[in-house]
């Protein structure tokens, strides 16, 4: 039985100014890059970096970020389905059953972790000049703080969620549940923000409620672990000689984020991928592993060598 607690989740698309609507999920990306960039220029300035070097590290931060997401969710997760739909990859569009416009559905964050670690091996050499774990130990820090926004902004789409539970935790995504078609056709009512807030408000409708069960917000679980580990990669930067040692505040972003992500796959809803291939874990851990090994393997090499500089 749901707890009497479980809230029932409707979100509204965004914030409709009337000529232009700002979807809540561009929001939340667009919140994480522009504080990325505001923690950059302050790393910058008291590491005496030029800040003309700033603007190209965001380009192609921004640019990583979305391309190796967007490839991580293809190859990691649904080859099978793009392999057949190669234009799909490249463009925000469906060309069967019927042609219609999607966006771009599905980011995988181990894709975006490769794609960054590779834009800034050409950022290091091209442009900043240093050695790569120079800017890694100080790119994970807005980096981790951007993962906070992203998993907000998967909160308003009620996507990545958990399994069902009865706890007091448990969310009941109504948009997960019932899709616009859905519940225009079952509310019988033509626009489906209104169908959606018939199900949630109108007694009429309680029998279409209670086919909504409540599930975990793992995207809250996982934004607000990551809150944490910002928290420590902040606070290691700026006051204590960590960012000296060359590879230890990389390595521990790797660690942290990766266990999390690791931890709370174990309540979340299959994303698909080749989990059961594999069998014993999820996609999402077995991808975690290798980040989790490279990580520790950084953190000794940075304490096995206490005076190494990035």
């Amino acid at each position: 039985m749901t707890h009497a607690l479980n809230l029932v989740w409707n979100p509204s698309e965004g914030i409709d100014l009337g000529f232009f609507m700002i979807r809540y999920y561009s929001l939340m990306f667009v919140i994480a890059f522009g504080l990325g960039w505001f923690l950059m220029k302050k790393i910058f300035e008291r590491e005496n970096e030029s800040l003309d070097k700033l603007d190209s590290l965001f380009v192609w931060t921004v640019l990583a970020t979305l391309a190796g997401a967007r490839l991580g969710h293809v190859f990691f997760y649904d080859w099978e389905y793009f392999r057949n739909h190669l234009l799909e990859i490249f463009l925000p569009f469906r060309f069967e059953p019927k042609f219609e416009f999607t966006g771009f559905q599905g980011l995988a964050s181990h894709g975006a972790a490769i794609s960054i670690i590779v834009a800034m091996y050409f950022y290091s050499k091209n442009v900043l000049r240093r050695p790569l774990l120079w800017i890694l130990d100080r790119v994970v820090i807005p980096v981790a703080s951007g993962a906070i926004f992203v998993r907000f902004g998967n909160f308003f789409n009620s996507e990545i969620i958990g399994n069902e539970t009865t706890s007091a935790f448990g969310i009941r995504f109504l948009h997960d549940t019932f899709s616009k078609n859905d519940a225009i056709q079952k509310t019988r009512i033509a626009d489906p923000k209104e169908a959606y807030s018939a199900i949630a408000h109108d007694p009429k409708f309680a029998d279409l409620l209670a086919q909504v069960p409540a599930k975990h917000p793992t995207q809250l679980y996982e934004a607000f672990c990551y809150i944490f580990v910002f928290a420590i990669l902040y606070f290691l930067y700026w006051k204590t000689n960590a960012r000296l040692k060359s590879g230890l505040l990389f390595g521990l972003f790797l660690v942290l984020l990766f266990v999390v992500r690791f931890i709370v796959e174990f309540v979340k809803e299959s994303q698909g991928g080749f989990e059961n291939e594999l069998g014993i874990f999820s996609t999402g851990q077995w991808l975690s592993i290798p980040f989790i090994i490279i990580g520790l393997f950084f953190i000794i090499r940075a304490q096995r060598n206490p005076l190494a500089t990035s």
